[in-house]
């Protein structure tokens, strides 16, 4: 099924939010970095756009306000793409390697008092994520670092 630009762009924004930001994990996925270009491409693309078409309108002159519009939208677009990745990350099925890693992390924090239902049929990045917040939220510093 194909979801609107929107919905993804949508899921990717929840998706980022829900994602462990820990060193941890950086070299292990590529959310980490993907989730900070995006939230720096958030905060300064559309003051470089703006600075991009005031500085050619202004020493260029007028005709090349065209040029300086289509650049503006680069940049403005580059948070974009950021956020559909995140979006279609998110509704990405694990591969078999991960499920089993997902699967075998589960069992172990549910032996030491995890209280969740573990989503077995074909979970998807953002169920992975939720596992990886719970696990640094609520299981102790020895049980993290073990696994980290």
């Amino acid at each position: 099924m194909q979801k609107s630009v929107m919905s993804q762009v949508q899921t990717g924004r929840q998706y980022a939010k829900k994602w462990p930001m820990r060193q941890e994990l950086a070299p292990l996925f590529a959310e980490f970095k993907v989730i900070k270009a995006t939230e720096l491409a958030i905060t300064v693309m559309p003051i470089l756009a703006m600075l991009t078409v005031f500085m050619q309108v202004n020493y260029l002159g007028s005709e090349f306000f065209p040029q300086a519009i289509t650049i503006a939208l680069f940049f403005l677009s580059l948070p974009l793409q950021g956020l559909l990745w995140l979006g279609k990350r998110a509704e990405t099925r694990l591969e078999p390697a991960m499920f089993n890693w997902y699967t075998e992390l589960h069992s172990k924090m549910k032996a030491h008092g995890y209280q969740s239902q573990l989503t077995t049929e074909k979970p998807r990045y953002s169920d992975l994520a939720q596992l990886l917040k719970d696990m640094f939220e609520k299981m102790d510093k020895a049980f993290t670092k073990e696994h980290f």
